[in-house]
């Protein structure tokens, strides 16, 4: 090729050149035909963009390779080759092995033998799985006792593993299997019980509400916190209800032996009034067929003595009997105390019988269990307190009863949306506690807001008309060694702000 002196000479070459060998005029394309007919070359471009993307995907865990990074960003800034090139030695002087992982094992093992740490978990898992399963199937725990024998021994064949894992795998789905439908059936069971129960107290609403509530309770999926729920609950029905019996035997043996002494009392008197009257008859016999008024005479003072005795016998027996009534009003009453009794006696149980959420008993206690387990376990612990937002206008417009209702529905709704050891309590009226276990206060306000979409997405239904129920929390975290009351204290002021501030919002205090 003919030698061009300018460097337009040479750009007019290249252009006729591109056009000559139909090649896109990329720059690429040009610089390549440009060097080649001006018969030199420039040094290659720094591939920055190309860098920077391998740059963000390398490991810089350890201090040495945070430095090499450091390095390495500097080169790629400055465009330096001999820095690049250092970063790179430095990376292959600190080897490839990721931090944390295993080294690869000699060359032959790992086809043959399963690597010791993986053995290791596996039979964990193993042990940890069979306390869920049950003592019955001795055959599943040999099986499992195997596995783990296997899995701990130096260097576990890899084959002899997997046979032996698919067969324990095969015979814990069965033990899953079996293990689930017990589960199921005694559920059942003790729903049944419950109903039972519930059908012999239908005239006893304290009796009938804690049922209901044990039936809702013991509702799949279970959990301990659940089943400790359930146990307290039931322990205070099995109370009341011995109490109950008890009190009512007493009460119809002691009505039973003032029917008994009425009735004695209104045969003696009826033994008296036909005494009397016979008397009475015999005298006017004898009166008839007197002659003479010396023979009435004795007649009229037996009259007089017998009407006399007549008219105290009936004086006894009207005070007695007037003694059996006020004694028999006085059992009544009793009665109807008792009865009353067993109507409050939701204030001395730990949950609230119209939300089936815990009342402030249960509140006071489960708060009392969380905050030891977190001062225990260093864990956080947050309270969040919560009010419906304009919940006179709702009793106002709709009516109490209504008002009921929509609590029950946000109890509802709240305990749907909230962790299996999340505890919701009725706090007062419409003042609702959460008692949230191992949560910051960051997370204890996003659970709150989530409730609020919650409720958004679930109108409560009243006669055919959707109201929008909203509530105004307020979040506070109870921190180290603080006092219980110091934090609702201050979970109260953030619900305070909620409403001062709009209403349905939630304020970390």
């Amino acid at each position: 090729m003919a030698a061009f002196k300018t460097p337009s000479e040479v750009a007019r070459e290249t252009l006729k050149q591109l056009a000559a060998r139909r090649l896109s005029p990329t720059p690429d394309n040009y610089q390549a035909l440009y060097e080649e007919i001006a018969g030199s070359s420039s040094p290659p471009a720094f591939p920055a963009v190309a860098l920077r993307s391998i740059l963000r995907v390398m490991p810089g865990q350890t201090p040495a390779q945070k430095r090499l990074l450091n390095q390495l960003e500097q080169a790629v800034a400055q465009q330096s080759w001999p820095t690049l090139q250092s970063v790179m030695v430095g990376y292959a002087n600190l080897g490839l092995t990721p931090v944390g992982a295993a080294a690869p094992p000699p060359s032959g093992i790992e086809s043959t033998h399963v690597p010791q740490r993986l053995a290791l978990a596996v039979a964990r898992l193993v042990e940890n799985a069979l306390p869920a399963l049950g003592e019955e199937d001795t055959r599943l725990r040999d099986m499992a006792a195997q596995v783990v024998d296997l899995l701990r021994s130096e260097m576990p064949p890899v084959t002899a593993a997997e046979r032996m894992l698919a067969d324990f795998g095969h015979r814990l789905s069965f033990a899953a299997e079996e293990q689930g439908a017990l589960r199921t059936g005694l559920l059942a069971l003790l729903h049944l019980l419950f109903e039972n129960i519930a059908a012999l107290s239908l005239d006893d609403d304290w009796l009938h509400g804690q049922v209901q509530a044990l039936l809702a309770a013991t509702a799949p999926p279970l959990n301990l916190r659940r089943l400790d729920e359930v146990e307290q609950r039931l322990k205070d029905v099995i109370f009341k209800q011995s109490e109950a019996k008890l009190h009512t035997r007493q009460a119809q043996e002691q009505m039973r032996e003032l029917l008994a002494t009425f009735i004695e009392r209104l045969a003696q008197m009826d033994e008296s009034s036909s005494s009397y009257h016979n008397q009475m008859e015999q005298c006017a016999e004898r009166i008839s067929q007197a002659s003479r008024l010396q023979d009435i005479a004795p007649l009229l003072e037996e009259v007089i003595s017998a009407t006399r005795a007549m008219a105290l016998s009936s004086r006894i027996a009207r005070g007695e009997l007037q003694d059996l009534r006020e004694r028999a009003q006085a059992r009544h009453h009793e009665i109807d105390q008792l009865r009353q009794e067993l109507d409050r006696a939701s204030n001395m149980a730990r949950h609230d019988a119209l939300t089936g959420s815990l009342n402030r008993k249960g509140f006071d206690e489960a708060l009392q269990r969380e905050v030891a387990r977190a001062q225990r376990q260093d864990t956080p612990l947050c309270i969040a307190l919560l009010d419906v937002d304009d919940f006179k206008s709702i009793n106002d417009r709709l009516g109490h009863a209504a008002g009921d209702e929509a609590l029950v529905h946000l109890a509802e709704v709240t305990r749907q949306g909230l962790r299996p050891q999340d505890q919701l309590a009725r706090y007062g009226g419409e003042e609702f506690v959460i008692i949230l276990p191992d949560t910051v206060v960051d997370e204890g306000v996003q659970v709150m807001r989530r409730l609020q979409r919650e409720l958004t997405t679930r109108y409560f239904l009243k006669d055919g008309e959707r109201m929008l129920i909203t509530f105004s929390a307020g979040v506070a975290q109870l921190l180290g060694k603080d006092d219980v009351s110091d934090a609702i204290r201050r979970a109260d002021q953030g619900m305070y702000l909620a409403k001062r501030s709009g209403k349905n919002r939630v304020v970390a205090t």
